[in-house]
């Protein structure tokens, strides 16, 4: 770059993301994000981190003392969790019915463990007779799942998986970044042990930060791994017995001690993203979490309907499809990626594409957080309906935004 040239102020263009994340941010969120800087211990701020704590318990329908944030997008928190209780040799069973089991599989390995896997169709979930089976057969320590994953848009139901997992010993680790407030996840009634999730689908931040939660089961057990650094560690503080943590910054150990009374120096908290995820939290609470279920609920059912009238198929086993995003089969003779792109010029709207087997199969719409509203619902069949004609489909006129007005109609908006 020549050393005079000019660089112009950032100037991103509008969009409408109805992909699969991130979505568009809340206003209110991106205007705490403006809020002065305070120092980590000033106590004004340390009360904003026991708020977080607080908001968070009621967003994970939790009593979990251990609730905050670890800094970094939604994978952050996936690392920290297994990292932190993962031992090299310990055996971790991870049931895959996306991308994203993929993903727990592969950082379980990079923590030294004997991964075991089942696996099921893309566009299917596993029953709970499947998961007990694979539990008993391999007696892992750890059992890790996505309560919902994007890449196929299928939900795995959760309810029955803790039980099973206290029944047998094991621990239950669920990623649940891109369906926490999106659809119910009662985290003490279902005996999860563990959650992690990203602001940036149906909480309506941006990505940066991952809300964390996790039980006494979890806490005994990762405290026998704990070590404090040398020039923090307290006077006449001793080891736990077992193997240190490999990674300091995701260290759970040392994380609950800054979050904790004890104020523990360990890294300088990401302030903006702190007050993020305060403001998250706040709106939907305020705004009450059953509402946030049922309007991700009654969007997905309007974004179905209007698809389906326009005569697109919609993918996968439908009864367990995630509320907030809804995956659809690519038209025959139709250039999906034209599409997408010419959806992003003419109209400002992205969706998403998909990956691995799905890969230039369907497309990935989601309603998700902010953008889960009635108007882009319908601005964006409409959009849809229109890019359509221009890329060689002729839908039903009007066929699948009436329909959808219709179940809106219905739900007395």
């Amino acid at each position: 770059m020549p050393r005079n040239r000019i660089i112009e102020d950032l100037n991103p263009p509008p969009r409408l993301l109805m992909g699969s994340g991130p979505v568009d941010v809340d206003p209110r969120v991106s205007r705490v994000m403006s809020m002065p800087m305070l120092g980590q211990f000033d106590p004004a701020f340390t009360e904003y981190m026991n708020e977080v704590m607080a908001l968070y318990r009621e967003i994970f329908q939790t009593e979990n003392r251990w609730t905050f944030l670890v800094d970094g997008t939604a994978r952050a928190g996936i690392e920290a969790i297994m990292v932190s209780i993962i031992e090299p040799g310990d055996t971790v069973l991870v049931p895959i019915f996306g991308r994203f089991g993929h993903l727990q599989a592969e950082i379980a390995g990079r923590c030294g463990a004997k991964v075991e896997t089942i696996e099921t169709e893309w566009g299917t979930v596993f029953s709970p007779d499947q998961i007990e089976d694979a539990v008993k057969k391999t007696a892992p320590k750890l059992v890790a799942t996505c309560q919902g994953d994007t890449s196929t848009t299928m939900a795995q139901p959760l309810a029955e998986i803790g039980e099973i997992c206290r029944n047998n010993g094991t621990l239950l680790y669920v990623d649940a970044t891109a369906s926490l407030v999106g659809m119910d996840l009662p985290v003490d009634a279902w005996k999860i042990d563990a959650v992690s999730v990203g602001l940036q689908k149906c909480l309506s931040g941006p990505p940066g930060v991952a809300p964390i939660t996790f039980n006494d089961r979890i806490e005994e057990v990762v405290l026998k791994r704990k070590h404090i650094e040398e020039g923090i560690r307290p006077p006449g503080f001793k080891n736990g017995s077992g193997p240190r943590i490999a990674s300091n910054y995701f260290d759970l150990p040392m994380l609950m001690d800054y979050w904790s009374e004890a104020r523990l120096n360990h890294h300088t908290e990401a302030t903006s993203m702190l007050y993020a995820a305060h403001e998250c939290a706040r709106i939907v609470l305020q705004c009450g979490l059953q509402e946030s279920l049922d309007r991700h609920a009654l969007a997905s059912e309007a974004m179905v309907a209007g698809l389906q009238a326009m005569n697109l198929q919609i993918f996968g086993d439908l009864e367990h499809k995630m509320p907030n995003i809804t995956g659809v089969y690519i038209p025959d003779g139709v250039n999906g990626d034209r599409v997408r792109a010419d959806l992003l010029n003419d109209f400002g709207i992205e969706i998403g594409t998909s990956f691995g087997p799905l890969h230039g199969k369907i497309w990935r719409i989601g309603t998700m957080g902010y953008n889960c509203r009635k108007r882009n619902v319908l601005i964006c069949l409409t959009a849809l309906e229109a890019t359509l004609r221009q890329n060689g489909m002729t839908p039903p006129a009007s066929a699948g935004v009436e329909v959808a007005i219709a179940v809106y109609r219905k739900a007395g908006q």
